[in-house]
């Protein structure tokens, strides 16, 4: 496995890290099992970094990755995760907390259902708009100073916030969205992260599956979130779909899958950029490693942003409620 730095503050991480949002419910019904399979495969294969939220699930996915880890030696993985979105016993989204309490109330739920002394990175899932950044993190910073958390991360915020966290302590990386169709980090927020040192965790490479290649319209279920979202909807998916078509002849003349192309693309953006594959089957596990051993040289990656625009995406990445959440998509 290749390892990449996460940040100038940040551990020495696996090149992509494994994201488990996906067997919680987010995209309909997962197989336990399989899950479960899934993180041993990844940790078999040398993937160290597992990224989840407290609120995937309500807790459903912390305790299952706890049950996936169990007997594993703790200095074999390490554990990212997000805090702070609100939801209601039905599953709906109703806010967010990052008041300095409520993160070490957070932090307190994290590690027992873990079943771990101290989590890795440890981050606020959006910025709390009634509260300061500088509140929250330094509510993180005391707890690393405690021994609880190791690393300060942020999550899809903007460059002022990004600096405003960093005069506090020492932030490792930022986890936002960034893939062929998803670009505006580049713009302002990646040069920012590069100044002060702080590394990409970027979700979202594939879109939500759908510049995997291997997604149709046909796929959604009643209790996948992605029906609600603009660019799977009416025209806009179509229009998606003519990108990845595009994509799909890119990625055969390189002998490649959709997917994989995608996935080397992002790693090829930066030696601080770490893909954060959402994966819950061993077969998309198995065809986003595939990717470390995609070479793109300046010709492919003209060649693959030819074939996808930056800008080209039909439709915004969240629904207008999730967008007003986005402190990053305002700079």
């Amino acid at each position: 496995m290749q390892v990449r730095q996460l940040g100038s503050s940040g551990p020495k991480v696996s090149a992509i890290a494994l994201g488990c949002m996906g067997m919680s419910g987010m995209y309909g019904p997962a197989d336990r099992a399989e899950s479960i399979a899934t993180i041993h495969a990844a940790l078999d294969a040398g993937v160290t970094l597992i990224d989840t939220g407290d609120f995937y699930g309500m807790g459903h996915n912390e305790m299952l990755i706890a049950e996936a880890l169990k007997g594993v030696p703790r200095d074999r993985y390490q554990l990212s995760v997000k805090f702070g979105a609100l939801r209601d016993p039905s599953g709906a989204w109703v806010g967010f907390d990052a008041r300095p309490a409520a993160v070490k109330t957070f932090l307190a739920h994290s590690l027992q259902r873990l079943g771990v002394d101290h989590i890795d990175i440890y981050r606020p899932a959006r910025l709390d708009p009634s509260v300061p950044i500088e509140d929250t993190v330094g509510a993180i910073a005391d707890m690393v100073k405690a021994g609880y958390v190791r690393h300060v991360g942020l999550s899809e915020v903007g460059s002022e916030t990004v600096r405003r966290a960093a005069a506090v302590a020492p932030i490792c990386d930022l986890q936002i969205e960034y893939s062929l169709i998803s670009r505006r980090i580049e713009d302002s927020i990646l040069p920012t992260l590069r100044q002060a040192g702080v590394a990409v965790t970027a979700y979202g490479v594939l879109s939500r599956g759908l510049i995997s290649g291997r997604w149709s319209k046909d796929a959604l279920g009643p209790a996948d979130w992605r029906a609600h979202s603009p660019r799977f909807q009416g025209e806009n998916v179509d229009r998606n779909l003519a990108l990845v078509e595009a994509l799909r002849a890119e990625a055969k003349a390189r002998g490649a899958s959709v997917a994989g192309i995608a996935i080397a693309w992002v790693m090829a953006q930066g030696a601080d950029i770490i893909p954060v594959i959402g994966a819950r089957r061993r077969a998309q596990l198995d065809e986003a490693l595939g990717a470390l051993d995609i070479k793109l040289g300046p010709d492919d990656l003209a060649a693959l942003e030819r074939a996808a625009p930056k800008g080209a995406a039909a439709g915004e990445r969240y629904n207008s409620q999730g967008m007003a959440t986005l402190d990053s998509e305002r700079g």
